[in-house]
């Protein structure tokens, strides 16, 4: 068999061929870094809560993608929660009025959450009761691993709740 020669013109389309498909790909792999979320964010994206921490009555703030959320032990005398209840015991809301945005203030004489700005009322399951929010306190998806609830991931008992 006899020897091809590459001509240099050859040789120069195919270096350059060759640079372009690295070029090519060096952008695609930048762009996909870019659409990928941080590692900050990923990790901002849920928060676990060991709920045996709250006693009955009391209310933690946890934050939850910059958000606050209520998790609130109830005690007997409180209103019971049909579908909006963990465990039958914990009321776990986003502490975000939904009327105007405003950040109720839990009242445990009264065993209320009150707005602030416009007199808003919810009971301790988060369920408007007075004034001009149009719906109850927001649920955040969340997940139960044994006493630690896990806010923002899917679980069944969300689903169950959300169904209901």
């Amino acid at each position: 068999m006899a020897e091809e020669k590459v001509s240099r013109r050859d040789f120069l389309l195919y270096a350059m061929g060759g640079w372009a498909a690295v070029g090519l790909g060096g952008v695609l792999y930048a762009m996909y870094k870019t659409w990928e979320p941080l590692p900050e964010v990923k990790a901002a994206g849920t928060v676990r809560f060991d709920l045996s921490k709250v006693n009955p009555g009391e209310l933690k703030v946890v934050q939850w993608r910059g958000k606050p959320v209520f998790v609130l032990r109830r005690t007997p005398d409180m209103d019971k929660c049909e579908n909006r209840s963990i465990k039958d015991e914990y009321t776990v809301v986003i502490g975000i009025c939904t009327h105007l945005g405003c950040i109720p203030n839990w009242e445990p004489d009264k065993k209320i959450f009150k707005c602030p700005c416009h007199g808003g009322e919810f009971n301790a399951c988060g369920v408007n009761i007075f004034g001009p929010p149009p719906r109850p306190l927001d649920i955040p998806p969340f997940k139960i691993e044994g006493t630690t609830i896990v806010l923002g991931e899917t679980g069944p008992e969300y689903e169950k709740m959300m169904k209901g």
